[in-house]
């Protein structure tokens, strides 16, 4: 059997950032002392918008070579060699575009970025969707975009026998993006989230399940899990589902951890069985 064991931490971020990585560098080591081989922290997991100024922790993309301070990547990288595992940053706020340029307006990009076991960086996804939306909840209106800029590329990993697809929170709405990455291959989907509880409740689990079924790989979910402030409280629930749709393993609220060997023999299993892709008629 092909597998691998996967880990998603959920965290409840505050608007301290040393206190943020501290509790996110104890749910990495306990995900690897659980054999982990690959972890996802959630969105945001060291500085959460609305209750950090972004630009004061923001980073250039250290893969450009600048000498530039970059804490945060820095925490990133000796983490996955500390523990030697595959890591996967949630997001943290980069100023620099994929491109080497540099935003001036005082946004910042909500990247995703990949770590190898060897603290090397393999990967980056910026946020393509921003949640812009009015809900009835005590916060109301969400404006991602006045903090964020889009980004605007899908991605795709290859780590050692893994094809990983990114993605983050408000992209799991648009099923185009999942489905785009599982026709380029990929096999596990990583979707690091601040779902808020109102919205968490009604449609987190169902889409993240939809997602899995429709592409016919594993999805691995880490979220922020708890109230923040007065006004911002985020659902977690980070799971881990199967190619079939079932839940391997779950968190509920505020700190936890949600792990399970995904075996990738499945994959092709049911995709064999239930040829979808082939079958689709409709793109």
């Amino acid at each position: 059997m092909d597998s691998v064991r996967v880990a998603a931490l959920q965290m409840v971020s505050s608007s301290r950032v040393d206190q943020n990585l501290e509790a996110a560098s104890r749910l990495i080591a306990e995900a690897a002392d659980r054999g982990a081989e690959l972890a996802l922290l959630p969105e945001v997991f060291a500085t959460l918008e609305g209750l950090s100024p972004l630009n004061e922790v923001a980073e250039i993309d250290a893969m450009l070579g600048q000498s530039t301070p970059t804490p945060l990547q820095d925490f990133l990288s000796e983490q996955a060699a500390i523990h030697k595992l595959i890591l996967i940053g949630g997001t943290i706020p980069l100023l620099s575009r994929p491109d080497g340029s540099v935003l001036d307006d005082g946004r910042v990009r909500a990247s995703s970025l990949v770590f190898d076991a060897n603290g090397k960086q393999i990967g980056r996804y910026d946020k393509i969707h921003l949640f812009d939306v009015s809900i009835d909840d005590a916060q109301s209106q969400y404006s991602e975009s006045r903090s964020y800029e889009a980004g605007s590329e899908l991605s795709l990993i290859k780590t050692g026998r893994l094809e990983l697809g990114l993605s983050v929170c408000y992209d799991l709405r648009f099923a185009e993006l999942y489905a785009r990455l599982a026709a380029l291959g990929a096999q596990l989907i990583t979707v690091p989230a601040a779902f808020t509880a109102l919205t968490g409740a009604a449609h987190w689990e169902p889409l993240l399940r939809a997602r899995a079924i429709e592409n016919q790989c594993f999805i691995l979910a880490a979220g922020q899990g708890g109230r923040h402030s007065e006004t911002r409280e985020t659902w977690g629930h980070s799971m881990i589902i199967s190619p079939w749709g079932e839940i391997l393993d779950s968190c509920d609220f505020g700190e936890g951890i949600a792990i399970a060997d995904i075996n990738l023999d499945e994959i092709t299993d049911i995709r064999k069985r239930m040829p979808i892709a082939a079958q689709r008629r409709l793109k």
